[in-house]
This record gives C-alpha cells, structure tokens and sequence, in this order.
C-alpha cells in the first residue's frame, strides 16, 4: 500500500475519534460474542420509518410479537467462532448514492472484500463462492454474470460472515451474505417513491409500499435502471462505446402471524437486466468471413439478457422450548448471450448464441433447542435439486492440419447439455458457554453433492470465543469446507464437436470440475476502546485440494469452473470503526496470498506452455489482491444535512506476465463524495435530498488489462459522475 494512501486513511480515522456525540453504531466489526445478538429497532429518523411514529404505536402489539420471533430466528443461526462485519440501513443511506448503491457496492465496504470486473466480488481470496441468506433462508446463487438480482432497498441490515464457520453454514463458505429485510410489522403502514438521476444517462425510479393489517404485513419493493455503463468499459474513454443497460428489479415479503410463537412468511424477487456489450475500437480482424476482410469493432452488436425468479415459503415458531423454521423454495435463472454473427466470426473464429439456465428446488430446515441453562443444540437439514440446461448454437470456420483457416465460409454446431444436480446436507451442533467468558461451539456437517459423480465429505467444526474483559473479545475457530462445483458442465463429447474447426482446443483434458475440499483456520480479537471506537484484528489460513476458480473462457460473458491440484491462501484484516454524536467513520485494511498449483480439470481452457508451467510451480490465481482498503465518514451538519466520503483502494489484481498471472494490475483509487439535506414543504411534507459524486478525482484505473488466467477482455473503473437522488416518504 502507498504510504501516502495509508496515511490519508489513518488521519481520517484518528480524526474521527476525536469528535464527540451519540448515534448508535451504524457499521461495525463483530468477533461473534457468545451471546445473541438482537436486531436493532428502525432508526426512526432514516429511511422508510421517519415519518410514521403513530402507526408504530398503533401495531405495538404485533410488533412485540414480530420482534420475539425475529430474536427466536436470528438464535437459529449461531456466528461462535467466525467473523463477522454488519452493515445497517443507515449506514447503506450514508453511502454516496444511499439506497440506489449496487448490492456488491455494499458489500465491498466490509473488510476482505476485492472487486473484480461484471460486478463480481472476491472474498479473503476466494474466487466467488458467496452463499445469500434472506431472513435465515438460503437462496440458491445465480448464474454467474454481470447482473445483480437483490437490491439494496430490501435491507434492513446485512451481515458478512466469514473465517471458520459454525457447522450451520456450508456449500458455498468464501462468506454468507446473511440479509435481514425490512417488514410491514416494524416499519407501520406507508410506503416511499423517488428517482436517482445523473451522469452516463442514468435514470434510477424506485417505489415501495409496506404496512401490516392484524396478523398480516407486508413490504414490496421494486425500481428500474437504466445507464450507458451497464458493463465496465474496455477502454480508457469517457464514455464506452455500446454498453446501455436496463434493469428491473423487485421484491416482496408477506407474512401472517399465525399465533403468537408462529410465523408464515412468503418471499419472492424477480430480476430482468439487458446489457449490451461494451466494444473496443481498432480491433483487427484474425479471420475472413465469405468476402469480407474488415470489420469495424467499434460497431459489433453483442447482447446479454439475465432473468432471475426466486420464492421461498417459510414456516418460523416453537415447540415446546425448541426453535424452529422449516421452508421450500425455488430458484430460477437464466443467461442467455446473443453474439454479431459477422463480427464475432471475424475477430474470435466462433459467432455462438449461449443460453445457459438452471431450476434449483430447495428445502431447508433448522432447529435449536437448548440442554440446561449453559447448552443449545442445534442442528438442521438442506436439500437441492437441480435441472441446468446449457445451448450453444454455433457458427464456427474450418481449419487445416495446421490450424490455419481453410475456408471463408461458416457452418454450424448445434451443442447442448441437460444436468441435473442433488445436495443433500445435514448439521448437528452445540453451543457450550463455560463459566462467564468461555463459549465453544463444536459441531459436525455431512454434505453429499450428485452430477456426473457422487462427491461427499464429513466436516468437523471447532469455535471458540473468550470475553477476556468487558472490552476485548477474542475468538478462534477451525471448518473443514466442502464446495461443490457450480451447475455447470462441459464433457469431452462437447469438445469433440469442435475439432477442425477455428473454434478448437489443444488440450481436452478432464471436462468434470470436482469439489473443493479445504482446511480453514481464523483467529482474531476486536477491542472496544472507548463506547465510539472499535478495532478488530483478524487473520486467517487456508489450505485447500482441488481449489476452485473460475474464468471467462470463450466468447460467452459467463463463467466457467476449473480445479487446481492444491492450492494456500492466506491473510490479514484490519479493522477500525467510530460512531459518535454527528461523526461516524470506519477504516479496512486487508492482505491476501492466494497460490495455486496444477492445473485439475478444464485443462482445455488453457495454453500447452501455460499448463506446463503450472504442473510444476505456484501460481498466483487471477483474483489474488495484495492489498485492499476501504473506507468512509460521515458528518451530520444538523437534523436535515449531512455530508460523506467513502473510498476503495486495491493493489490490483493478477495479469501475465514472463509466467501466467506473473503481474499484477496497477493500483487504484477510488474516492466518493456526497451530500444530502432533508427539504421541508407545508404541502408535502419532507423530501429527502442526496448529491453524489463517483470517482470524484477521475482517476483513471483499470481492473483488468485482458491478460491472465481466465480474463476475457480488459475492463476499466468507472469515470467521474455526478448524480442526483430524490426520495419521498408517504
């Protein structure tokens, strides 16, 4: 890290410190307290909640028993051991662009976090590997895209967690995602409308409505997005070339109170986001299609459309003293990546129209119940079962003995594939305090995952968490991890296919990814200074077999899975937050070593010389970043103004180089700057004002130059924007 950049970010920290005042703690560190931790009530001055105190009043009775219920469900999912960072509506509202911030813009601002090109995010060096709770249930991960399917505006708070899991969590163990959403219960009858506009043709309107009825509530959300940045731009301009977007989002919770100790809830969301794709001008042409020797790349026409649909039906109570909440869902998702016919076969050699989709049926079931006073056992089942269907209709040119084009004129391949995929998994746990200062959370998970084989491990779990004093925390744990391979699949009759053709591998090689299996050691310890400062200090091991990644291989913008023999990665977290009166700020600081050797599976994707060399030698893996910072501040001016400024800051992630991924990215920084003022009208009412500036130093900085492991194309942050929300509470 730039020692300018580190002093910068400690002078804002330590500056924050010395301010004086009394607001709760709106984003802060956790080193998982052996206690239950209880979700905070709304902020009554932010968001949805603000103008509507009387009908809090009025569903008090409903509320108590939602709250009980809320606490009851949150006992379900222990965090003893692991590491965890929380994130709350207001400090989402406090960031530059407030509730209108993408959900991976969210998160970014947690410790240990790396961005990467189309959205994507890697966790303590973990190639993607996120699991998304929403309200203790598990939803099935998309597709891997550019979209996003969740939207900030559901939040009422996220926690991050990560480091050695309890045995409740696994699958997918980089991090959980683990969302609490907002309810009708809580926040009483209303709703909101507003619009985000600015920079790059942005047009962001957003509704919600939320309100509860006796033993019904509800809170239904949803907005559209358009801009001419839907995908990071390949080059350096201002302004990319063919890169529109549109976006519809939505979600919904409707919830029945049943009896006083039981709950039916219904959640749903739908996603349908449409991306051009950006070009890269003054590209030459490698091939010639019929009598055509030129193309402009400027003016290719390639598209992606993604939809998502989930639902989950949820049922939450007790019997006698144990917890419980059972619930079946579905997910469904879809890709679909339209190519220029002429343009793609002239500059790739292939013009393939992928469509990619997958139905995940899910049943999930917890229970905790506790043995004595200083005892609860928990433990639980999982199940998913899933159809993925992939099609690729592709236009593809011959080639002779020598790999060289040997006609101008396309044909077709028709290649496709139907999976079906089973997990079954099951836990048992028990959380034993000891005395007044020692927890331990010890446990065992079996996982069994069905594709083209049957693949399954038992996996011991181990936390352990000590109050040394009323200020200091210190928490230790050890998972063993079990990661099946994305729904996804090519097999050698596949590649066959494409022999001869201009579309042809070098290497075939074992077409079946195989799950990841990896030792995890965390320790930690988090210190609260004064009531307003905390600092945390986290590190973290991990040695793995098969290591799991993904790349962007072929001309599709999806990804596909590949194993290293062996892999170690490791690291270290910072963390410092201050939240007093009208100063809040908080500070990361994170290093990672992410290694891999021997290339397992998919070999076809690579180079000869490439898989030659990573036989015999660690490599880094293409989302290994050294160094990753973020950061913020906010200052309330007064009841009605506030101002802020967050940051993220990265080493780079991996290029080529003399070997594969040998290089690293150039650093970046990325500051944001905002300012908002609540507008007071006789006839109207309160209107919420936010001014926001992205990248307020335009700095120019790549994420990705198009070399490496995987990396399909080069992708650049973005460029200065300026952007203007509005936000009416009813």
């Amino acid at each position: 890290m730039k020692p300018t950049l580190l002093a910068f970010s400690l002078a804002a920290a330590l500056a924050a410190v010395s301010a004086h005042a009394t607001e709760p703690t709106a984003q802060t560190p956790d080193t998982a307290s052996p206690s239950v931790k209880d979700d905070a009530p709304a902020d009554a001055a932010s968001g949805a909640t603000r103008n509507k105190p009387a009908n809090k009043v009025q569903q008090l009775g409903a509320i108590d028993v939602t709250a009980a219920l809320d606490q009851a469900r949150n006992a379900l999912s222990p965090d003893t051991g692991s590491s965890q960072y929380v994130i709350d509506q207001k400090a989402i509202q406090a960031m530059p662009l407030g509730e209108s911030t993408r959900l991976n813009q969210v998160i970014l601002q947690a410790p240990g976090v790396v961005q990467d090109s189309y959205g994507g995010l890697h966790v303590r060096g973990d190639h993607a590997n996120l699991q998304y709770r929403i309200n203790g249930v598990i939803i099935p991960e998309s597709i891997s895209g550019f979209g996003q399917s969740l939207d900030a505006r559901t939040i009422k708070n996220v926690k991050l967690l990560d480091g050695a899991l309890p045995a409740q969590y696994g699958l997918r163990t980089a991090a959980v995602v683990d969302i609490t959403t907002k309810s009708g219960h809580d926040l009483g009858n209303g709703g909101s409308v507003g619009i985000t506009g600015g920079s790059f043709g942005t047009l962001n309107p957003n509704a919600s409505v939320w309100g509860s009825s006796g033993a019904w509530s509800g809170f239904f959300t949803a907005n559209y997005l358009e801009n001419d940045v839907g995908i990071e731009n390949p080059t350096s301009s201002r302004k990319p070339i063919h890169d529109h977007t549109n976006q519809v989002k939505a979600f919904g919770d409707i919830s029945y109170l049943i009896n006083n100790e039981t709950r039916l809830s219904f959640l749903f969301g739908v996603s349908n986001n449409r991306f051009q794709v950006p070009n890269n001008p003054n590209q030459t042409p490698q091939f010639g299609y019929l009598d055509t020797v030129d193309f402009d790349s400027a003016k290719l026409n390639e598209q992606q459309r993604e939809k998502t649909r989930f639902g989950v039906l949820a049922l939450q109570g007790k019997l006698g003293s144990t917890d419980y909440q059972v619930s079946v869902g579905q997910r469904y998702t879809s890709v679909n990546f339209q190519p220029d016919f002429i343009g793609d076969l002239m500059f790739k050699g292939v013009a393939s129209d992928v469509t990619r989709t997958n139905r995940a049926s899910t049943l999930q079931a917890d229970f905790a119940t506790p043995i004595g006073d200083n005892n609860t056992l928990r433990y639980g089942v999982y199940g998913s079962f899933e159809h993925a269907s992939s099609g690729n209709n592709a236009w593809v040119f011959p080639v002779d003995a020598n790999g060289n084009q040997a006609s101008t004129t396309p044909f077709n391949i028709i290649d496709n594939n139907r999976l079906t995929a089973k997990t079954w998994s099951a836990y048992v746990q028990d959380e034993w305090s000891i005395g007044e200062k020692w927890t331990v959370n010890y446990g065992v998970r079996g996982d069994k995952y069905t594709l083209a084989r049957t693949e399954s491990q038992l996996s011991p779990r181990l936390g352990v968490v000590y109050q040394a004093t009323d200020s200091t925390t210190v928490h230790a744990g050890y998972s063993r991890y079990f990661t099946p391979p994305a729904t996804e699949m090519v097999t050698i009759s596949n590649i066959a296919k494409f022999d001869g053709t201009t579309n042809a591998v070098s290497n075939p090689g074992n077409a079946t990814p195989l799950s990841e299996r990896s030792d995890y050691f965390d320790a930690g310890i988090a210190q609260n200074v004064t009531p307003a400062l905390t600092l945390g200090l986290d590190t973290y091991y991990r040695k793995v077999t098969r290591l799991q990644d993904e790349g962007q291989f072929g001309a599709a913008l999806v990804y596909s899975t590949f194993n290293y023999a062996r892999g170690h990665i490791g690291g270290v977290e910072f963390t410092a937050n201050y939240d007093e009166g009208p100063i809040s700020a908080y500070f990361n600081f994170a290093y990672n070593r992410s290694m891999g050797k021997k290339v397992l599976t998919s070999q076809y994707n690579f180079s000869v010389d490439d898989l030659a060399y990573i036989d015999n030698n660690y490599i880094h893996l293409d989302h290994d970043q050294r160094y990753t910072s973020s950061g913020g501040i906010s200052y309330a001016i007064d009841g009605a103004t506030k101002v802020g400024a967050n940051y993220l800051y990265g080493s780079g992630l991996r290029r080529g180089g003399a070997v594969p991924n040998g290089d690293s990215m150039p650093d970046y920084f990325q500051l944001n700057l905002s300012l908002s003022h609540d507008f007071n009208f006789d006839s109207v009412g309160t209107l919420h004002t936010q001014l926001a500036v992205i990248n307020a130093l335009d700095r120019t900085y790549q994420l990705r130059d198009g070399t490496g492991i995987g990396v399909g194309a080069p992708q650049f942050g973005p460029r200065r924007g300026l952007y203007l929300s509005l936000q009416k509470d009813f």
